[in-house]
């Protein structure tokens, strides 16, 4: 659902390399886009209307690559016609959007999956390893950098609460709070603050258009229900870290006994740096490179492409193996929660003490 930018650089190249699955229909608003998919992709059947592929008898699960205030009521039908669903982030245009979404999926009881891209980065999910194995020992601080050099032209329908919700917040940094509560465990409060310095009153093309209403800059301080402490900040207006279009995403936890580093320009390696030493890069073992029975290769021009299609890889194994996804739409849920309290703090200049998740 959604033949976009995402569509062709994530989730069609994945399904492509997995034997297991097969890319039956294609649906998307823009009909001219949608007959170029078609052909470039051989996809049989095509429509406009998200309520005819959801109804397609031959399609078992669907991929929701849409404008934010459509995934809710594409997810929604989905699920009403008993299909699994993957959907991008974030889930809703708010946390109760994002709950009625979660709680619908269970009711239905199909796998549902939130497309957190950067937990499958092999650096992270042996960052993941090294936490639970205790190699770092106690971890003391999280902290995450997103920076992008983007234009400061129009986002189209990313720039509008009314079709996006948040700007920077909901688009980026909300991976990271993901990856940093998967990492560290429930967070217990935050406080944070958002701004949008740049007006994006004019399309790439040079036309005028309404101004930018969402973030293009998050900062958030918070507490883990460990004691651990976070620290998050994204901005799409830092010049100079273009960085092949990757841009700089660095996430660190510090524990009593090792630092550790993910880089996503550098998946295959992590920095590990303990007391009174420098940082030094280790390549991430064999067995946190894919899964395990994945076709995809671990090395190549743009292994930060790469990793990206285990999201699918993982969507059709849950599928198949008749067990959850993961990250679920939980996931998506909690996520979603963590960053709505973002924006009431800085809306009410206070910390905000998030609810319990058990």
């Amino acid at each position: 659902m959604g033949a976009g930018a995402v569509t062709a650089y994530h989730h069609v190249p994945a399904l492509r390399l997995d034997p297991r699955a097969e890319l039956v229909a294609l649906c998307d608003s823009n009909a001219e886009l949608l007959q170029q998919r078609a052909s470039q992709w051989d996809v049989p059947w095509t429509t406009t209307d998200p309520q005819q592929l959801c109804q397609h008898e031959q399609v078992d699960a669907v991929v929701v690559a849409t404008p934010n205030h459509t995934h809710a009521p594409i997810t929604l039908a989905a699920l009403e016609a008993g299909k699994h669903v993957m959907c991008e982030k974030p889930l809703g245009l708010s946390a109760q959007e994002a709950l009625r979404m979660l709680q619908a999926a269970q009711k239905a009881d199909v796998v549902h999956m939130t497309a957190f891209t950067y937990r499958f980065a092999p650096s992270m999910k042996y960052l993941r390893h090294l936490l639970r194995t205790g190699a770092l020992g106690q971890p003391r601080h999280f902290r995450s950098q997103r920076f992008l050099d983007w234009p400061e032209t129009s986002w189209g329908w990313r720039q509008y609460r009314s079709t996006a919700g948040a700007g920077d917040l909901y688009d980026m940094t909300i991976h990271r709070i993901d990856f940093a509560m998967d990492l560290l465990g429930p967070l217990e409060k935050v406080c944070g603050a958002v701004a949008r310095l740049v007006p994006r009153d004019n399309t790439p093309e040079g036309q005028p258009c309404p101004p930018s209403e969402v973030d293009d800059w998050s900062a958030i301080l918070g507490f883990f229900r460990s004691g651990t402490t976070g620290v998050w900040e994204g901005t799409t207006l830092a010049k100079g870290y273009h960085l092949r279009g990757f841009g700089h995403d660095w996430a660190e936890v510090n524990g009593s006994e090792a630092t550790a580093i993910y880089r996503l320009h550098e998946p295959n390696v992590i920095l590990i740096g303990r007391h009174g030493e420098d940082f030094q890069p280790r390549s991430v073992p064999v067995e946190f490179l894919k899964p395990q029975d994945s076709p995809r290769p671990t090395e190549g021009d743009d292994p930060a492409t790469l990793f990206r299609y285990d999201l699918m890889w993982e969507c059709v194994s849950a599928i198949i193996q008749g067990r959850e996804a993961v990250p679920s739409f939980q996931d998506g849920y909690r996520a979603q929660v963590v960053a709505d309290a973002v924006l009431q703090s800085h809306q009410e200049g206070r910390w905000i003490t998030l609810p319990p998740w058990d």
